[in-house]
Formats: C-alpha cells, structure tokens, sequence
C-alpha cells in the first residue's frame, strides 16, 4: 500500500466522526494524499473532503489551496475551480504566492487563459513560479508567440522556464526553434546566471532533433549527459532510442537500451520495438516482443501495439497483423484506439484489399478521423482505385475544410480521369475559400547546424550553387534512364511550367538536400 492509500485508509472512520474536530494541517494532508493517489474511492475527493472540513467549521489555510486546486485539470473541471476561487477570494488567501500560482496552473489546464492572465495580471509582486505558469499556459496552448512575449519580458529566468519554451516549440511543431532556443541558453548572458539544463530540457531537445534528423545535436546532448554524470533514466533512455532511430543510428538506438540493462520496463521495450518497425525489422520486432512478454514478464501497452502492427505493415503481414489485433485486445485487454485501427486500414490497404478495409472501417466503434482516411486513401492510390480515393479524400475535406493537401490531392485525381470541369470547381473552391497550397518544407544538419529548404526558396547562401548541382543531378538522372512522374505535379502547378523545371516547383524531396 502506498503512503497516500494509506492516508486515506486512516482518514476512513475519521469522516464518520462528526464532533472530532482535526486541525486544518491534517485536512491538508488527507486532500493532498487524495490528489495524489488516483486509485481512491470517487466518495472521496479532493473537493468532498474539503466540503467535509468545512462543515467541521474548520478553516482553510494558504496549503489547503495548493493542494487542492491540482485535482482541477480539464474544462469540466472549470466550474468546481471558479467555485474554489471564490473560497480564497473569500478568506483572503489570494495574496499568497503559492495559491496564485496554484490558480494560475488550475485556470491553464482547465483551458482558461483569459482567467490565468488575468490572475497574473492582478498580482502584485510577479515571482518566477508565476512568470513560468503563465508561460507553460500559453506555450500549452499553441499560443507560441505571447509564450516567447511573455518570456522574453521575464526579469529573470531558470531551467523551468526555458524547459517551458523549449518543449512549447516542439509541441507546436517548430523544431527548429527548439533547438535555436536550447542553443541560446547555452551562451552565456550578462547578469544572468548559467542555467543548465535538466532531465525534462534534455528530453525535449531530444525529441526536436528526432524530429529534424539533428544526428550531431542528438550526439551533442547525449556527450552532455555522460560528461555531467546525469543518470539515464527510462524517460532520457526512451527520447535517446527515438531520436536515434529517427536520425538514422540503429545501432545506437540499441545500444542505449541495452545500457538500460535491468531499468527496462513496457517504455523502453515500446520505444526499441517502434525503432525496430520504423526500420522494417520485422523478425527482430516479433522477437523483441517476445523477450518482453516471456523472458522478462512485462505487459505490453497501447504504443507497444502500434510499433508491432507497424511492423506488420511494413511487411504487408495480414494474419499476423490480424492476430496480433486479437491477442492485444483478448490477452491483455487493450482497448483499441484509433492509432491501432489506423495501422489495420493501413495493412489491409497494402495488402490490396480495399473491400475488407472498408468494412473494417464500417465496423469501427469510433468515427473515422484524419488518420482513418489517410491510411485507406494511400492503400487505395497505391492500387490506382480512383472510386476508393475520391470517397476518402472527400470525408478528409469534411474533417479538415482547410487542408489544402486534400483539395490538391482530389484535384489531381479528377485530372487522372479527364474530369476537368470538377478541376474547375476544386481550384475555384479553394480560392472562395482563402486556401493556399502549403510549400513543402525539409531541413537537413550540416556540421551540428538545421538549414532548412522550402519550395522555390533562395534565400541561402549557396542557392546559387545548390541549384546548379540540382541540375547536374536531374541530368544525370535522365541520362541513366530516370523519367520524372510529372502528372501530379503538373495538375498541381498554377503557372503551367515545363516539365523540365517542374522539380523547382515540386516539394523538397532528399535531392535538394544531397545537393546541399
């Protein structure tokens, strides 16, 4: 039994006492071990328990509120916490440093930036744990720029808040700012002091430079963590195996999680068996699985699953993908979620059999998303079935008016079939509608620095250069026999250029980075 169940188990007959009057520290105790021990009874909550306190006539103090407000976490949440609010506004607790910044968090992760800011805003003396809730907020949020506002207005700054913007970045998809971010706070900066960088800092630059294929600075942060003896822990262990296998490195993936030795648990074993699939190592992914749920006794989990089915995937494996579904569901009652329907879609699609993907689909207990579609439409585009690839990028216009990856896509297979009025009536919808194809975008790392190519770009230094070899490539690729797949391209460009200079046009691909 854990020392918060324990708590709780002792706090029992207590509540039944109605004339025992406790101290309010001992009521924050019994709150805070409820708030941190997700097993207890429901009739036991934080907030209960609170009402139970004051109608013993006890009164809150500046910890009571602390501990309390963290049971408030989601929006269904926000009126319980507006109520809250109104109990410290109500004893006067709401000067303390503690409890505002218990608000600010409360209010952040109920999805109420108006109210955290406005907590912020109406604090008096504005301390560091304060400045760091609000920038964690917005950050959360996707709210990237107020985040970098409001940090860059801090009087002072520690490895929170920099962890804080760094990992909003990566959140946010902007890996490239995360990384630049982490590379400022390295430098050193006048009167301020040399912050460095935690486990949580460490796992998130990780993460981006999985992200970009950042090998050097993936290398770098690892040579950190082994010259100041930081600990690799299962959460360091796992960001290392993935932003190895991301950046190309199998054999540092694996010989990380062989150093993890006895730490091992479901993350780690996840992690290698995701890397083994991403890399089509079937055989060594079932193997690995095995090990795990034989030789060292330890249940999979949902991401398990995925790298699993992924690796049926990358086989085009149907019966074992089809049993490992099962077993996941009847052995070790995982519930599917949409990632591992998506992976199924996916098989059955390479697999030729669009029929059965579609049905597959029709019996899901869940509605189909973004990832459903996707998965049915890249099988279907792969087979040359137009039918099958027209209703699935429909239902992704549905879920997502905006994508114009979509509407491009359904553009270019009503130009296969000769259907140029409905080209017609694509481009002009997407014009009504104020939607831009998306360039595409690729970054390559050259000597420990991200550059970063989009489409038609010349901003570099040496696109004069880059360009030129770009040519000689196209060139030598014609002359050995290579003959560019321009359709698409062509339907999707607006000025009708010549095939020959189509590839300007087209999105970054690995050329324009072998050029580089």
């Amino acid at each position: 039994m854990s020392k918060g169940a324990a708590i709780i188990a002792y706090a029992n007959p207590i509540f039944h006492i109605r004339h025992l009057k406790l101290e309010s520290f001992l009521w924050n105790i019994i709150i805070r071990a409820i708030v941190h021990n997700v097993s207890s009874p429901q009739r036991h909550s934080p907030i209960s328990v609170y009402l139970r306190m004051r109608n013993h006539r006890v009164s809150p103090d500046f910890h009571t509120f602390p501990f309390l407000l963290p049971s408030f976490h989601n929006p269904l949440h926000l009126p319980l916490g507006q109520r809250t609010h109104a109990q410290i506004l109500l004893f006067g607790l709401d000067k303390d440093p503690f409890v505002r910044t218990s608000l600010l968090n409360m209010y952040s992760s109920c999805g109420d930036l108006r109210s955290a800011q406005r907590v912020f805003d109406d604090s008096g003396s504005k301390d560091l744990p304060a400045w760091n809730s609000v920038v964690n907020a917005y950050a959360k949020a996707g709210l990237i720029d107020d985040a970098r506002k409001l940090f860059d207005e801090m009087p002072e700054r520690n490895v929170i808040s920099w962890s804080c913007l760094i990992n909003g970045y990566v959140m946010c998809g902007k890996y490239k700012e995360a990384l630049d971010l982490f590379r400022e706070m390295q430098l050193p900066k006048p009167n301020e002091a040399f912050v460095r960088p935690n486990e949580f800092t460490m796992s998130t630059v990780l993460s981006a430079c999985g992200r970009l294929g950042a090998l050097e600075q993936g290398k770098w942060v690892h040579a950190y963590i082994d010259k100041y003896h930081v600990e690799i822990d299962i959460v360091l262990g796992t960001a290392l195996i993935d932003m190895y296998a991301k950046c190309g490195s199998l054999e540092r993936a694996k010989r990380v999680f062989n150093a993890l030795g006895s730490k091992k648990d479901v993350k780690a074993y996840s992690a290698m068996i995701c890397c083994l699939a991403m890399y089509g190592l079937t055989d060594e992914c079932f193997q690995l699985f095995s090990e795990m749920t034989t030789s060292d006794n330890i249940n999979p989990n949902s991401v398990t699953f995925v790298g699993i089915l992924g690796a049926c995937v990358h086989r085009g494996l149907i019966n074992e993908g089809k049993s490992y579904f099962k077993m996941m569901i009847e052995e070790f009652g995982i519930t599917p979620s949409i990632q591992h329907y998506g992976c199924m879609v996916d098989l059955y699609g390479r697999s030729g059999l669009i029929k059965e993907a579609e049905s597959f689909i029709a019996s899901m207990p869940m509605e189909p998303d973004v990832l459903i579609w996707g998965s049915l439409l890249s099988g279907s585009r792969m087979l040359g079935d137009i039918k099958t690839c027209e209703g699935a990028l429909k239902r992704l216009i549905e879920l997502d008016p905006m994508n114009s990856g979509a509407y491009v896509l359904l553009s270019n297979v009503y130009a296969k079939t000769g259907r140029w009025m409905e080209v017609k009536c694509i481009r002009h919808e997407m014009e009504v509608k104020g939607i831009n194809k998306v360039p595409g975008c690729s970054y390559v790392e050259v000597e420990g620095v991200v550059h970063e190519f989009v489409v038609g770009d010349e901003s570099q230094q040496e696109s004069e250069r880059i360009y030129a070899m770009l040519d000689e490539i196209m060139q030598r690729l014609r002359e050995a026999g290579y003959v560019t797949d321009t359709k698409e391209a062509w339907n999707s460009s607006e000025n009708h250029q010549e095939p020959q200079n189509l590839w300007r046009l087209s999105s970054c691909n690995e050329d324009d980075l072998e050029a580089f």
